[in-house]
């Protein structure tokens, strides 16, 4: 295990949730008030719907969030992704460690790199995966070759599939708003989207002795275009922000995934599509497991918002900028980062 200091190694290993009985003052947060028994609710769109482009545009522009249906990706993978995720967290903690991401990876087991914006830690963990798993996943099962490879085939699978659903959800977006292929052609990176850069990341959230007391995953908004999300269907663990409304509790619904805008879409779309503040929430009862597939271009494509979005009344209101600089810029000013690349 290589880290570059015993603070970085604090800020992003997890503990060993399942031997702690109490919430330590290293995990101890003051929540966001959210009302669980909340009506509103994020929309809910069919891909089969013949009015889901208009409908996609309006849950972009007032929500930046939505669940979608009929998508495409088999339920049959998706129960097997879960089960693979539960087997991964369930190993023992010293276990999981042996693949504890190194200081130039990003891949593997660890908390959150979030957690090192905030004083507090978070009742997490999670494992990424970036290009092939293989390496990390020896780690974890050196002597199980059959599951390795299973692990390693289920993710391959899942995340394929779920690239080919963003790309349609994406030109979807994009048709929305009147673009055609002609008019993105400038962002996509040369290889076209089918090498898009971004990774799959697991996510546990482990039964927590006190759910009032701990944060699993602290808000932000994503980087990516747009990121989908599965969730188990356990107690709810997301929410998001909305105005005029505060936090609104993101209820699992069988069959959907959770499609949710990213800093870039918000900077491609010139304001027009909003990337939506989120965080994740514990309990006491269930172990919440999810799925997250987030998709953008390469590191180095430029981005700034499509000219054919701006006329004398929208002039672009971000600048250009590549996806590597933003991660850059977001590492070191998180929620307020799209402030910093402004016009």
């Amino acid at each position: 295990m290589s880290i570059t200091s015993d603070s970085e190694y604090q800020c992003i290993a997890p503990i060993d949730f399942i031997s702690t009985t109490k919430v330590p003052e290293s995990h101890t947060w003051v929540l966001n008030p959210c009302d669980e028994n909340l009506l509103e609710s994020i929309p809910t769109i069919d891909l089969l719907d013949p009015n889901a482009i208009s409908l996609i545009r309006h849950a972009c522009e007032k929500w930046g969030i939505f669940h979608v249906i009929n998508h495409g990706v088999s339920s049959q993978l998706l129960d097997e992704v879960e089960l693979q995720t539960r087997r991964l967290f369930s190993l023992p903690f010293d276990q999981k460690l042996q693949a504890f991401r190194s200081a130039n990876s990003f891949s593997g087991y660890g908390t959150s790199r979030k957690s090192c914006l905030h004083p507090k830690r978070m009742w997490s963990e999670g494992f990424t995966i970036f290009e092939s798993p293989k390496e990390d996943v020896h780690k974890l099962w050196p002597h199980d070759h059959h599951q390795r490879n299973h692990f390693c085939n289920v993710m391959v699978m899942c995340r394929n599939e779920m690239n080919k659903l963003a790309e349609t959800l994406l030109d979807l977006m994009f048709g929305s708003l009147g673009l055609t292929q002609e008019d993105t052609k400038q962002v996509k990176p040369k290889t076209g989207w089918k090498n898009p850069y971004g990774p799959l990341q697991l996510n546990s959230y482990p039964i927590c002795p006190d759910p009032t007391k701990a944060m699993g995953l602290a808000a932000h908004t994503d980087t990516s275009f747009l990121t989908l999300l599965y969730q188990s269907n356990t107690p709810t663990g997301l929410q998001i922000f909305k105005e005029e409304i505060g936090w609104v509790p993101v209820h699992p619904l069988n069959g959907a995934l959770i499609v949710n805008l990213g800093d870039l879409m918000q900077i491609l779309s010139n304001g027009q599509f909003k990337s939506v503040l989120h965080c994740a929430v514990v309990n006491n009862t269930h172990h919440r497991v999810s799925v997250a597939n987030f998709y953008g271009p390469s590191n180095d494509v430029k981005l700034s918002p499509l000219i054919q979005l701006g006329n004398i009344d929208h002039l672009p209101l971000y600048r250009s900028v590549t996806w590597k600089e933003y991660l850059e810029i977001k590492a070191k000013h998180n929620t307020k980062a799209l402030e910093f690349i402004k016009n």
